[in-house]
């Protein structure tokens, strides 16, 4: 069997009617498996995207259809063991992410194991996203193409439009279950089986066809008067109370402080709604969290170092990206996708919200180099994360109005970008002029931050002998 590397992310999807401004969210902090795994920024045009597709990490190999949209992309910026793209918004103002990995169980692996040559992470993105039209359809292409070929891992999957949120959780080697997320609702899920109520009669669900059949074939449900996909076919193990289930009780901590639950509850709901709409800055949040205001915060100074280490955080030091694929309700169509992008721990880091209608990246999210470079905004954001972990109370300051700043100048450059956009006869090329802006901003505030850091750390270094002349 092929040795493979797993990342271990954390997903956010919010509804149309539950954002601030009526667009819909799907969010994910892309974790890799060790602290460095270098991403990069590029758009696929379809002259480069390839009309046969081969796997680097299985024998998994298929022909593509001849039409292939435009997209972004976040893949590994570093070639040997996969594509990994990631992310991504289509042409046809698509979005999707991928994946995030997810836990199963021996029943059901017992009756439709994994497939040691089928596809993965690696490959997923690459090979739905291009092709799909909308949210709906994707699940039916990713679905379709997990029934004929099969996987050799379990994970979970992110489709939006302007109208629809779908999460769809592959289960075992061949079978999957989609639900559409409420227009009003928002979902956070972490490293595990995440659907829970399920109706095969509802239209806003889609599933492997044999999957009801295969439940009370292999006597698979555990209770006694419901469908609850996570207990079938999922974990309730004692690393989910400390890995898992901790990053979703945080979540909905956040959007509903108003319900009290416990972090390590193996039965936390999937679908949650809240009387707050929800913002970027809202998700971002969330995604770069480690527990403030809690005993379990890695940065507390009230807690025990017991405490501080019992539960996995959200913001982490394997992060390696964090996009929200926004698709706007209130803007024309060739504006309405925003692939917002950070790299490194979202500790101290900012979203920046890039036109996805583009065909080309800005430099510094591009031009990824497999070592630490300057010039690169994934180097620069490791470099700032790693040097504020060691003193985090004495710049989160700094950081903070680094971030709300970065992120206010390039909102004013979108609200710009936005009302001038229909004057633009060369939509695409003044897009990318924005973007570079926008990235420009990104990287001149970072490196100010740094020297920020330099200036507060410098007086404290132990390597000092002070003569009082």
């Amino acid at each position: 069997m092929t040795k493979r590397i797993k990342g271990s992310c954390t997903t956010i999807l919010v509804g149309k009617n539950a954002t601030i401004d009526g667009s819909t969210m799907i969010a994910r902090n892309e974790d890799g498996y060790a602290p460095l795994n270098p991403e990069k920024f590029v758009v696929v045009n379809p002259a480069d995207q390839p009309r046969h597709y081969q796997a680097v990490l299985s024998k998994f190999n298929l022909d593509l259809p001849d039409d292939p949209l435009r997209y972004t992309s976040t893949p590994d910026a570093v070639d040997g063991h996969g594509l990994w793209a990631a992310a991504g918004i289509n042409s046809e103002n698509v979005a999707m992410t991928a994946t995030e990995t997810i836990t199963t169980n021996s029943r059901i692996l017992g009756v439709d194991p994994l497939v040691d040559d089928g596809l993965g992470e690696e490959d997923i993105t690459a090979i739905v996203l291009p092709y799909i039209h909308s949210a709906r359809e994707g699940v039916k292409r990713l679905g379709a193409l997990l029934e004929q070929y099969g996987t050799y891992e379990t994970n979970g999957i992110c489709f939006s439009d302007k109208d629809e949120c779908w999460y769809f959780d592959s289960i075992a080697g061949h079978h999957w279950a989609a639900i559409r997320i409420p227009d009003d609702a928002y979902v956070i899920a972490p490293n595990r089986f995440n659907i829970d109520d399920f109706d095969f009669d509802s239209d806003d669900t889609l599933f492997a066809s044999d999957l009801p059949t295969i439940i009370d074939q292999y006597h698979l449900n555990p209770d006694r008067d419901r469908v609850d996909l996570r207990h079938i076919f999922g974990s309730a193990t004692i690393k989910d109370t400390r890995y898992n289930n901790p990053r979703a009780w945080y979540g909905q901590k956040y959007f509903n402080p108003e319900i009290e639950q416990d972090p390590f509850d193996q039965d936390l709901p999937f679908i949650c709604r809240t009387q707050k709409k929800i913002s970027i800055e809202d998700v971002k949040f969330v995604l770069s969290s480690h527990y403030q205001n809690t005993k379990y915060d890695v940065y507390g100074s009230t807690n025990t170092d017991a405490e501080k280490k019992l539960v996995r955080p959200i913001g982490i030091n394997r992060n390696q990206e964090l996009h929200i694929l926004q698709i706007r309700n209130d803007v024309p169509a060739a504006i309405a996708g925003i692939h917002w992008l950070a790299y490194g721990p979202n500790t101290f880091n900012a979203v920046i919200p890039f036109y996805a209608n583009v065909t080309d990246t800005p430099t510094q999210y591009k031009n990824t180099t497999e070592h630490y470079s300057q010039g690169s905004q994934y180097w620069l954001s490791y470099l700032l994360a790693t040097f504020g972990d060691y003193d985090f109370s004495l710049f989160e300051d700094q950081e903070n109005i680094f971030e709300e700043n970065t992120v206010a100048a390039c909102r004013h450059l979108q609200i710009e970008a936005d009302e001038k956009s229909s004057s633009e006869s060369a939509l695409s090329d003044y897009l990318e002029t924005v973007n570079q802006q926008m990235a420009d901003i990104s990287f001149n505030n970072s490196n100010k931050l740094l020297g920020q850091m330099i200036d507060l750390a410098a007086p404290l270094m132990k390597l000092q002998f002070t003569l009082h002349d």
